[in-house]
């Protein structure tokens, strides 16, 4: 479901079992449904035995609520206002640095994963970028290639964490929605096993992925200041499409991107491509480049991968006057 960069220039990729409607564009782009009705999806199980909401309950839970209203102070203020770039990218290679080898390249080597460059996204995680557990669990989405539609659930989240609660029964995350399966759950740990065994060819998840939230998890988000934690008090416009990002998770420049997504509550199709991804081909045809992050909006036909570029759209797209 990769819509094209120029849609003069290029065919439509056509998912399988999907079809394509006309754009406003010229060209035929896949048609961005809207995400599958989740409220029959098999609720989680009963007997879930960690406890990392987002809330999350116990010890992590106490330390993100002692966090947020301090990260949020030394975070710099409003986020749609012009940035220290230097600060900005130390900040977030150095969280990077921390977070390697995890999330960096795709693990397996296979051609059947279930996101290649012409299949959509059967997976919905809903989850906010400064959240360890969650951040565990892009780590395995990247390392397998797979790509999903993500639902940012910041702290203050006004719609999204209505729906965890619908689904769930409770507001924890991270929270994945298989809709190829019926499969939904809880728990990071059981999530990234359950990725692994199902998209993961017989792979078992990388050395230490599941151990290091222990360790360095909490090292981004005390890096970023918090960044990608809570809602924007302007954020609030709702796009009719979901935008699409090219990125993969211990990117530096990606990360501020999804950031920005989270903050504003904007609801996305994230495509991984992490060094060896199926969808680098895709990537290099519709952008031009390999680099990442890549954002494209079809609800306005804003494409760019300059992530100060990016940034100053998303703000200024998708804020409200108060």
């Amino acid at each position: 479901m990769l819509p094209l960069a120029h849609p003069a220039c290029h065919p439509c990729l056509r998912p399988r079992a999907r079809r394509c409607v006309p754009a406003p564009a010229r060209a035929r782009l896949p048609d961005r449904a809207r995400a599958r009705t989740l409220a029959g999806a098999r609720p989680p199980s009963a007997g879930a035995a960690e406890t990392e909401t987002a809330s999350t309950s116990g010890a992590s839970g106490s330390v993100l609520s002692f966090l947020c209203p301090l990260l949020k102070l030394l975070g710099g203020g409003d986020p749609s206002q012009e940035r220290n770039d230097v600060v900005e990218v130390a900040t977030s290679s150095i969280s990077s640095l921390a977070r390697l080898p995890w999330g960096s390249k795709v693990a397996t080597t296979s051609g059947e994963n279930i996101d290649s460059a012409t299949s959509a996204p059967t997976l919905q995680l809903y989850e906010f970028e400064a959240c360890p557990f969650c951040r565990r669990v892009r780590e395995a989405m990247t390392e397998l290639d797979l790509s999903a539609e993500v639902y940012p659930c910041p702290k203050g989240s006004l719609r999204h964490r209505e729906m965890v609660k619908k689904i769930g029964r409770k507001e924890q995350f991270p929270l994945l929605v298989d809709a190829s399966t019926g499969v939904t759950m809880y728990e990071s740990g059981d999530i990234v096993n359950y990725l692994f065994r199902q998209y993961g060819q017989g792979r078992s998840p990388s050395s230490g992925l599941l151990e290091s939230t222990i360790f360095t998890g909490w090292v981004p988000t005390l890096l970023r200041a918090g960044r990608g934690m809570t809602l924007w008090n302007k954020a609030g416009v709702v796009p009719a499409e979901k935008l699409e990002l090219f990125s993969y998770e211990n990117n530096s420049y990606a990360r501020i991107v999804r950031e920005a997504l989270c903050e504003l509550e904007l609801p996305y199709v994230l495509q991984n491509v992490g060094e060896g991804s199926s969808k680098m081909d895709a990537l290099l045809r519709i952008s031009g480049s390999q680099q990442v992050p890549y954002l494209i909006d079809l609800n306005t036909g804003f494409q760019s991968g300059d992530y100060k570029k990016i940034l100053s759209y998303l703000f200024k797209q998708y804020s409200i006057s108060i």
